[in-house]
């Protein structure tokens, strides 16, 4: 066996030692590049953060804190939900405040919270000016439930039906068109009804809905001459008109039942009869009852155009059931 020489020991032993040294040697570089990576991401970080507070200060200066964009005027439309003091109160917005510091998507939640506006719009115009639009509901009549308390009256603040189903309270602004319209009366031994800002659910608001309707559109009758319409029972109505008379109505048929309302209120302000009931669902010898007041303020109206037979018997039948009574 051959005994390692002197020599060769030294040449290895001078590989180990290059081999250290060219380590720490790439080492060190190594550490001296990423010093240098990260003190060029310091400075450059460190330039757009001035950038950018040189830029907020700037932005600020020429827009959110300029005088030339204080709010001056608040453009609101003409609608029957709210006006300018109703606005300020809903939005709380400050009238001295900068309109690029207004939240314009904030106001538009707020002003659709109300259960008496159905579409609103807010947008700012430079220099100082705020654009508002809102659409109203459209009331269709008014609400009203004994059974839970809600009584019928045409007020401010009382429920209204809006003509898409919503329930809301009448704001004071509409009250002068909605004054004219029908109270509906439902019944409510489950409670209230009524939920404002939600649409109204009631198996018997179908029915008297249809009835105001077909009352609204028949024509020939003096405007908001209907009061109340309610069910009464699973197979008719009852109107009430504002001169007190209680008109039965099925739940169709309805052209035809008010045609022969039309006609009993013509017929008695011609004897001088006053109606205090009728019951419209018979088609021949319609019942009625009479009343001691004074003959209705209805319009009479000429008796509608049909073979001459039909309405001269109907008229006799109801001459002689008035002479009867």
């Amino acid at each position: 066996m051959s005994r390692r020489t002197t020599k060769a020991r030294d040449r290895q032993r001078d590989r180990l030692l290059r081999a250290n040294v060219w380590s720490i040697r790439t080492l060190w570089h190594g550490m001296l590049r990423n010093t240098y990576r990260l003190v060029v991401l310091l400075l450059v970080l460190a330039a757009l953060g001035g950038a950018g507070w040189g830029g907020k200060l700037a932005l600020d200066r020429l827009f959110y804190n300029n005088p030339d964009f204080r709010l001056q005027t608040v453009k609101l439309n003409t609608n029957e939900a709210i006006d300018e003091r109703d606005f300020i109160a809903i939005t709380g917005i400050e009238l001295d405040t900068n309109i690029f510091r207004i939240d314009v998507k904030a106001i538009k939640r707020r002003l659709l919270e109300q259960p008496a506006i159905r579409a609103a719009s807010v947008e700012r115009q430079t220099p100082g000016t705020l654009i508002v639009n809102v659409t109203a509901r459209v009331p269709v009549a008014w609400l009203a439930c004994p059974d839970a308390g809600c009584a019928a009256e045409r007020a401010a603040g009382a429920m209204v039906l809006g003509n898409d189903g919503i329930v809301y309270p009448c704001p004071r602004l509409q009250l002068a068109t909605a004054e004219p319209l029908p109270v509906i009366t439902l019944s409510g031994k489950d409670g209230n009804p009524f939920r404002p800002g939600e649409k109204l659910v009631h198996p018997e608001l179908a029915n008297c809905v249809r009835l105001a309707n077909a009352a609204r559109d028949f024509g020939g009758f003096e405007p908001g001459w209907i009061d109340c319409v309610r069910q009464t029972n699973a197979w008719s109505l009852a109107l009430t008109t504002k001169d007190g008379l209680v008109a039965t109505f099925g739940l169709g048929d309805h052209a035809r039942q008010l045609a022969y309302l039309q006609d009993a209120l013509a017929h008695a302000g011609r004897k001088g009869y006053a109606l205090a009931t009728i019951n419209l669902i018979p088609r021949e010898n319609v019942p009625v009852t009479l009343s001691s007041s004074a003959p209705p303020r209805a319009v009479p109206v000429d008796e509608p155009e049909t073979a001459p037979s039909r309405p001269n018997r109907r008229a006799r039948d109801l001459d002689a059931l008035l002479n009867r009574n």
